[in-house]
């Protein structure tokens, strides 16, 4: 009886839905990566998935800046047994909430291997609580990430139709395919339309696929749009201040693709193109 109730124990363990970790990378600037992230993570949790925003970025503008946590709301304090788990994660809205790994950078952090590994045991157990972490992060001097736990999490590249970030956004794969290998990228392209995102993206996945041997997945599109400014301006996120605007209408459709594709792994290929179809 026993082994007949570890083995169900073991099968309803596999049976639970896995959690969604989105590791997002942005060659924009921080205001506008704060607010791809912010507006992204709403429209999930809108769409009813409980969706848990890590700032993994020790700037002093990055996400949890912008969302007002407190100095020692951070997981390494959980790892550190000085703060509960409760108190590190904050509560944006219903179904959104916000927590930070560290105010160090890796390299003032001064923690063996073994300190790391603790804290990637925490991300994952605040992970388990969501069912979407949306991952706001950047690489490490090395190419690596700051927690081994981002390692197999679905990586989302954001540029736009600037030069200059689509030379950083290839960096930027070119530098995860050293360090992780060769595997897929989620891309999305801001303040263009749809004709453009589709010709920026042809572009760099053409070079990605050849010289990196990496392929590239379109996620989706983010239109330029008065009402994203005016609703940043107001402290809140567009899907919830302008619903119908071009703007909103784009993360949703962006929510929508990344509910439907399969959790392991980005595969967009069959999902429809990401874009504004509604007029505020």
């Amino acid at each position: 009886m026993a082994n007949f109730d570890q083995a169900e124990g073991l099968r309803r363990m596999l049976e639970l839905p896995q959690k969604r970790v989105l590791t997002f990378l942005s060659a924009l600037p921080e205001s506008e990566r704060n607010g791809t992230v912010i507006n992204l993570s709403a429209s999930l949790a809108r769409k009813g998935k409980h969706t848990l925003m890590v700032d993994a970025k020790t700037s002093a503008s990055s996400l949890s800046a912008w969302l007002n946590l407190q100095a020692d709301q951070t997981l390494l304090d959980v790892a550190r047994q000085k703060r509960t788990m409760e108190f590190v994660i904050k509560e944006v809205s219903p179904g959104l909430s916000v927590t930070k790994v560290s105010h160090s950078t890796p390299q003032s952090l001064q923690l063996p291997k073994s300190g790391f590994r603790e804290l990637s045991k925490v991300f994952d157990i605040a992970a388990s609580r969501s069912d979407v972490v949306v991952v706001d992060c950047e690489l490490n001097a090395d190419d690596t990430f700051l927690l081994s736990s981002f390692d197999d999490s679905d990586v989302i590249i954001q540029l736009s139709a600037d030069p200059s970030t689509i030379k950083i956004a290839y960096g930027l794969i070119k530098r995860l395919q050293s360090s992780l290998g060769i595997r897929e990228f989620g891309i999305v392209v801001t303040n263009v339309n749809q004709a453009q995102a589709e010709l920026i993206f042809a572009n760099l996945s053409m070079t990605a696929k050849r010289y990196l041997a990496v392929d590239l997945d379109l996620v989706g599109y983010i239109p330029e749009d008065l009402y994203l400014k005016r609703a940043t301006e107001l402290g809140r996120s567009v899907v919830e201040a302008f619903p119908l605007s071009k703007a909103s209408n784009a993360f949703v459709r962006i929510a929508d693709k990344l509910i439907s594709t399969a959790t392991s792994s980005l595969r967009f290929n069959s999902a429809p193109m990401v874009g504004a179809q509604l007029e505020y």
